[in-house]
């Protein structure tokens, strides 16, 4: 599976292969402490937001259409209650076509 994800400022393309999760899992280890509150930020092609909405159905959410109107962008802040939570999401989120994960 191939997702587009940014950390800090440098975006790169991941294969969500079990070492690459592994590396994000201790950097998320050794920057929060469990349960936390968490950011999420994607940005998706406008005709999928209906499935980004549903990956977060309860969550108060920050919408923001593009420019020019192609692409809306996500914010959601969740408490997490682990690394492993925050990558589940994460890998739910990489099954949408053309999602970037910021």
């Amino acid at each position: 599976m191939r997702a587009s994800i940014r950390l800090g400022w440098r975006p790169f393309y991941i294969a969500m292969d079990p070492a690459w999760l592994e590396s994000f899992r201790e950097k998320l280890d050794q920057h929060h402490s469990w349960p936390a509150l968490y950011m999420f930020k994607f940005i998706v092609p406008k005709n999928k937001t209906a499935e980004v909405r549903r990956l977060f159905p309860l969550q108060i959410t920050s919408e923001k259409e593009s420019k020019n109107g192609n692409y809306v962008s996500f914010t959601f802040q969740m408490t997490m209650p682990s690394s492993q939570a925050v990558i589940s999401v994460y890998e739910k989120a990489a099954a949408i076509e053309g999602i970037i994960a910021l």
